[in-house]
């Protein structure tokens, strides 16, 4: 740091010497004593000075002579500088406190400089000297307002009076400026530990010998013969050292106590006790302040105390130890505030023993910040996402849990098998209609895969213009869009409404076959919906191959694409086939402030993961990518909506959680890591793509076992097995490939797997499941068939089988 700046926009003013300063000295705080110390200094800045005028005239305390005339700034600086003189000797007086905060909060930011030396002291921020061949836009700022300083100068109180020039009431400062008392941020665990160091009630304090209790008397003061032996001290040693004069027989409070004969002369013009005959003239000569020796003695030893507990410790009034009290806190040797997390009140805490209370809180709940491991994570997003708790019920609980599924692409076949049952207990098909044909959801194709599945998301209704992504691209033909042209009035149409439209306009001959491919081509572009599922469970349930019109052939009968019979054979209906049933509309129109739709999409991704991550997103899809929500995300973080920082080990530090969130994620990492070995594993059974499944989302794939062909990854059909949050089972669609990561058969976790998969089969969430081929080998072979065969499923020519 040079003349002109210290690298840190701090004017190098003040030093005389030839060399820089060394800024790690001069600019670096301890956190936790940085508020204070800008406080105590703020009373005698000409910054208060003038802050204090403009807080008194805006009071009417500084009244004008002459109402008619402007009362000139120098003598409203001197008539305040005389208010402040008085004012200054009164804790509560709102107007000194007034301008304290707004020095602290207005001029000052407080918070941010306790932020900045905190993440000096965790290493998040690194000081760099740096010499500067003038000063930096910062310093240049404070130079140019240098003239100001010494207008002011004069407002502030005098020399002699600055170091007391303000009493301020901690009590009523700490709640103008919304600062949260002590006792809601030490913890007790920890003050717990620190008073039983501080009493020598722990293991490797106890007492041993003689020498080990004049140590105990000279350090905590006098004691009872059950503290003593409390301390593990024997009834001898006191009376050796009595017999050698190093200690004595006192009453103190009206019980007997141990004294070290250091104390006599304290004890006796403290307390008025009685001395025995024979104490040493030395022992005895007057001390300045006999009562504050005991007293600061006392709070060193002992963690936050009332003035009535010192009080009856020493068998004094109350107002006689408040009053000494007093005059140590003047002396900064002890500190009142509200700090044990139990109390009630004001209390007394030695300035050392509170500055180690916070430290070690601070080390307490760093350890606790600590990031979890990542299979924490995976075990938390089923919870998080309400999957197996029973928790959400009927149709107020279906909404909730479209409420965190909103926008995020899971497969059609997926939805009402897999991933609304494990989240609403008791679900039906009839739920999810209800709550569409009543307009209260909405629901849009992103994408159609092969065979007849397809990406499908769901939407609150209110949600759906804010979320919705654009439509994917399509190559538009004539049919396309005589189709779109007749929903164009906003409203609903069936089948038969839009066909009688689209062959009176544009295409005659048009057959239902071909309308309905055209309908399912807008769907699952994203420019369709339906007022229920129905359709699409129908789709689901017929032969037909998405994207293509080839007709399947089963046992010989011809078949058409959405029944029994070829389209040319099947009867005529006003209703039109069942995989076009219900009342079609285009999607409402999305938001078109883009402001509007990243909050939202930042808000529901919070809601959907509790800590969101940059793989978490990508898996998703979302336009833009990470960096699409990172900016609001980021806001969120400057408002306190969410929380940066390092939650999941191993996933970069740009990781956005909400509070109650991580809360949780770290709780069930304790529980995990507290489990009993013993205990059963919970084996949870999810569809890949499913958005509480960590893995190949915000999680990366484990490597695929050896002797594998293939990698796992986020498709329709497949099924994930989590054990306590663990990737056990992987297995494709059908179960033609199977990835077990656990390789020993007898590992527990693996037959926990196992019997929540043939569970999952038997209940016809599965249909039959035929395992083909385990981790690259015959499933017939495999060391893993033993473990699938114990948990039902049964060996056939083609592999290991279980039907529901």
């Amino acid at each position: 740091a040079g003349r002109g700046d210290t690298g840190l926009g701090f004017p190098a003013a003040g030093y005389d010497s030839d060399q820089p300063p060394v800024a790690a000295a001069d600019v670096v705080f301890d956190k936790g004593e940085i508020s204070q110390l800008v406080t105590e200094q703020v009373g005698g800045s000409a910054l208060f000075a003038s802050r204090f005028r403009e807080c008194a005239a805006r009071a009417l305390l500084l009244p004008r002579r002459s109402p008619g005339k402007r009362t000139p700034l120098w003598q409203q600086r001197q008539r305040a500088s005389q208010l402040l003189q008085v004012a200054s000797e009164f804790g509560s007086f709102p107007i000194v406190l007034e301008a304290v905060r707004e020095c602290l909060q207005d001029v000052f930011d407080v918070p941010g400089l306790t932020e900045l030396m905190g993440d000096l002291e965790a290493r998040r921020v690194r000081l760099v000297e740096v010499t500067t061949q003038e000063p930096s836009p910062f310093a240049r700022s404070l130079l140019f307002g240098y003239v100001a300083q010494f207008l002011y100068e004069g407002d502030s109180p005098l020399a002699e009076r600055r170091a007391a020039a303000l009493s301020l009431d901690s009590h009523l400062l700490a709640e103008l400026l919304g600062q949260a008392e002590l006792r809601e941020l030490l913890d007790a665990d920890v003050l717990g530990e620190l008073e039983r160091e501080l009493q020598w009630l722990t293991d490797d304090r106890k007492i041993k010998d003689v020498e080990g209790v004049a140590d105990l008397l000279r350090v905590l003061g006098p004691l009872t013969d059950a503290e003593l032996a409390e301390r593990g001290a024997e009834a001898a040693w006191a009376t050796e050292l009595e017999t050698s004069r190093r200690a004595l027989r006192v009453r103190i409070g009206g019980a007997a106590h141990w004294a070290a004969v250091e104390d006599a002369g304290r004890l006796r013009d403290a307390l008025g006790t009685a001395l025995p005959v024979g104490v040493p003239e030395a022992f005895t000569e007057p001390v300045k302040d006999p009562l504050g020796d005991l007293l600061a003695r006392y709070a060193r030893t002992h963690g936050p105390f009332t003035s009535t507990q010192a009080a009856n410790r020493f068998g004094l009034g109350v107002a006689v130890t408040d009053g000494a009290l007093q005059r140590l806190a003047a002396s900064g040797r002890v500190v009142q505030g509200e700090f044990h997390p139990a109390g009630i009140g004001q209390e007394w805490c030695d300035a050392t023993v509170l500055r180690r209370l916070r430290r070690r809180s601070l080390a307490a709940l760093r350890q606790e910040l600590e990031p979890v491991p990542p299979a924490a994570l995976a075990g938390f997003l089923p919870q998080w996402q309400h999957l197996g708790d029973n928790s959400l019920r009927g149709i107020d609980g279906l909404a909730r849990a479209i409420e965190q599924l909103q926008g995020a692409p899971v497969p059609a076949s997926a939805l009402e098998k897999l991933i609304l049952p494990s989240r609403v207990a008791g679900y039906t098909p009839a739920m999810l209609d209800e709550l569409t044909t009543t307009g209260e959801v909405v629901w849009a194709g992103a994408g159609a895969l092969p065979g007849k599945d397809g990406w499908l998301s769901v939407y609150l209704a209110d949600s759906a213009p804010l979320l919705l992504p654009p439509p994917h691209p399509l190559e538009e033909t004539a049919l396309h869009e005589s189709v779109l042209t007749a929903l164009s009035g906003g409203y609903g149409l069936f089948f038969r409404q839009i066909a009688d439209q689209v062959r009176a306009t544009t295409h005659p001959d048009c057959t239902d076959p071909q309308l309905a491919d055209a309908l399912w081509d807008l769907v699952w572009s994203g420019r369709l919906t339906n007022d229920t599922l129905a359709p699409l469970r129908s789709l689901l349930g017929s032969g037909r191959t998405a994207g293509s019109t080839a007709h399947r052939a089963r046992r010989n009968v011809p078949r058409g694409r959405y029944g029994s019979l070829t389209a040319a054979a099947r009867p005529t209906s006003r209703t039109g086939p069942p995989t076009v049933s219900g009342r079609w509309s285009r999607l409402p129109s999305a938001e078109p402030e883009p402001t509007h739709r990243a909050h939202a999409l930042a808000r529901t991704l919070l809601d959907r993961h509790g800590v969101v991550t940059r793989g978490a997103v990508q898996a998703e899809g979302v336009e833009g990518g990470f960096s699409a929500v990172y900016r609001v995300l980021a806001a969120f973080e400057d408002s306190g909506q969410a929380r940066r920082g390092y939650v999941v080990e191993g996933l970069g530090a740009a990781q956005f959680a909400m509070d109650g969130a991580v809360d949780r994620l770290r709780a069930a990492s304790t529980a995990r890591d507290r489990a009993d070995p013993g205990s059963a594993p919970r084996a949870l059974v999810l569809a890949a793509a499913d958005p509480a499944n960590a893995y190949g989302a915000a999680l990366p794939w484990p490597e695929s076992p050896d002797g594998a062909g293939h990698k796992p990854g986020r498709k329709a059909g497949a099924l994930v097995v989590l054990v306590d949050g663990e990737l056990t089972l992987y297995m494709e669609r059908g179960g033609k490939s199977l990835l077990a990561w656990p390789t020993d058969p007898a590992d527990p976790a693996l037959h926990a797997a196992a019997q929540a998969l043939a569970s999952a089969a038997r209940a016809g969430t599965l249909g039959t499941v035929t395992v083909e081929r385990t981790n690259g080998v015959s499933s017939l072979t495999s060391p893993l068939g033993k473990t699938l065969e114990a948990a039902g499923f049964l060996a056939t020519p083609r592999g290991l089988r279980l039907r529901a």
